[in-house]
Formats: structure tokens, C-alpha cells, sequence
């Protein structure tokens, strides 16, 4: 499976895809447009959608309450031992060697033994739990759908907001992880997910309410930057929120002017003059 992240740029440059980037923020209807746009001018613009949906769920899950660098690996090892990787990968006992063979991702996860999905997928943290909760919606898949493939076509066919509705009805599926479905997999425009990164930097900003819960950062993220952009938004935003505005030393601490965003930003909950950062709901009014 390839990266979370599209790596294709499509945005111009000498390495992108000679197609005129979109991003002035002078043009922009409101801050939170202003923002991306900004961004856009940091970062490369890509296409979203065309992962298998199964598979992005499933490395959407192990990403959950961890980093990357820590579920990358734990990702791989899966696939490893339970897709389609290649046929002399050792099976669990009670897996269905045609169903394997057929490398449908969600047959071979919902026959797998718990302890040993769990040890595989060790290094994501919460291994106990991510693997009971992947062998529960690789269950539901197969019940639902009949398939793995068959998901990906409802994921990829059906509205969005129906989509979005019967992925948040599954146990261990959660706002960011249905998004974040709909956008890699889906390519759907509109779709702002909200990660840790997201959340943090736009209450940050003062776009979205201190006391906002991802939920309300999502609908106002979406509401307000328009439906193209909501995708590059939210990678770029990630980005940003690991070379910039880090929850606990953001740059504006160092250097006001080491801030790409710092004209556009109200800097809630960060007080240079003491070094002092906590989250926007605990800031001073």
C-alpha cells in the first residue's frame, strides 16, 4: 500500500505535474482559506483517492493514538503476514487457505488469532486492542459487504455522508478514521479529517472555538474552506504541524518571524514571553 499520503504532486514546478497551483491567499473568503492557501505556497498540492478502502481502514486504525513512525512498521508486518504479500507466509490455523490464497485482506484478518495479530502488530502501541477492534471490522466487512473489494466499491460509489454514517456506526471507527477513509481511499472533496495536528493548530489559530472537539474543528474547517482544498488542507496542515507549530515547542516560541503563519494566527494558548505553551481550552481569556 502506498503512503497515507499521496505522493504525487500536481501543483507545477519543475517536479509537479505542470499544473497551475490555486493557492492565493489574497483571493481567499475567509482565514481559514487564507491558511491553506498559505500553505499551499509550502507545500506540494496532491491527488487523493485510488487506495484499496479496506486496507486504508486498516492502517488508519493501527495509526490511531500513536505516530507513523510507529505504526509504519506495525502496517508493513501485517501485510506481510496476512495479505497478499506473497503465498508462504505462515497462516493461522483456523484460516482458509482459498481465502488467503484469493488475498482478500478482511477474510484473512477475520480468521486470524487474536494473540497473534496482536504480536505483529506490536509496535503501533494499544496492540491488544487495535487487534481485537481489526478482527471485529474485518468481520463486519465480510458480514456487510461479502468482501474486501466489495467495500471498496461502497466506499468509492455511495455518498459520502452515507458512508461516513455506516463506517461510524463499526466499533473502533471514529470520525478521523471514516475521513480519513473517504479521502485516501474515496478521494472525496469536502472531507476535512481531524487528527491531533488539526485539532490542535486551527483552535491554535483562533479559526475554531478553544473549547472545540474534533467534531466541531471538522465542521468548521469544512464549512469554511472550500470543498478542492479540504484534502490538501488536512495533509498540509499535518506537515505544518510537524516542522512549525509542534503542540509543545511551536517555532513562534524561538523566533516570531519563524512562523509561516504567524500574521494569520492568534496564538491562543501559546505566550512567548514565558515560554509557556498549553492546549487553547486552557488558555487565559
Amino acid at each position: 500500500m502506498p503512503d497515507r499520503e499521496p505522493s504525487s504532486n500536481i501543483s507545477g514546478g519543475e517536479t509537479g505535474g505542470d499544473i497551475v497551483a490555486e493557492f492565493d491567499p489574497a483571493t481567499a473568503e475567509t482565514r481559514a482559506e487564507r491558511v491553506v492557501d498559505r500553505l499551499g505556497e509550502l507545500y506540494w498540492e496532491k491527488t487523493y483517492g485510488g487506495q484499496d478502502a479496506f486496507t486504508c481502514l486498516v492502517r488508519t486504525i493501527l495509526s490511531q493514538n500513536t505516530s507513523d513512525v510507529a505504526s509504519q512498521p506495525a502496517h508493513d508486518a501485517l501485510l506481510e503476514r496476512y495479505g497478499n504479500a506473497g503465498s508462504d507466509r505462515e497462516l493461522e490455523p483456523e484460516a482458509d487457505s482459498i481465502t488467503a490464497a484469493d488475498g482478500d485482506l478482511a477474510a484473512a484478518l477475520a480468521a486470524a488469532e487474536q494473540s497473534a495479530l496482536a504480536e505483529t502488530i506490536k509496535s503501533a502501541g494499544l496492540y491488544n486492542q487495535k487487534s481485537a477492534v481489526l478482527i471485529d471490522v474485518a468481520e463486519w466487512v465480510l458480514e456487510a459487504f461479502g468482501s474486501a473489494a466489495a467495500f471498496d466499491s461502497f466506499v468509492t460509489d455511495q455518498p459520502s455522508e452515507t458512508v461516513r454514517e455506516t463506517l461510524l456506526e463499526v466499533r473502533g471507527i471514529g470520525p478521523k478514521t471514516a475521513d480519513c477513509v473517504l479521502l485516501f481511499a474515496g478521494g472525496r472533496a469536502g472531507v476535512f479529517p481531524v487528527d491531533t495536528h488539526v485539532h490542535r493548530i486551527y483552535r491554535r489559530l483562533g479559526i475554531a472555538p478553544a473549547d472545540a472537539d474534533h467534531e466541531v474543528v471538522r465542521a468548521v474547517l469544512e464549512r469554511e474552506v472550500p470543498p478542492a482544498k479540504c484534502g490538501f488542507g488536512h495533509t498540509a496542515t499535518i506537515q505544518f504541524g510537524r516542522e512549525y507549530c509542534t503542540a509543545r515547542k511551536p517555532a513562534c516560541l524561538d523566533d516570531p518571524d519563524a512562523c509561516p503563519l504567524g500574521d494569520l494566527c492568534d496564538q491562543v494558548g501559546v505566550y512567548p514571553a514565558t515560554d509557556n505553551v498549553v492546549d487553547p481550552a486552557e488558555a487565559d481569556d
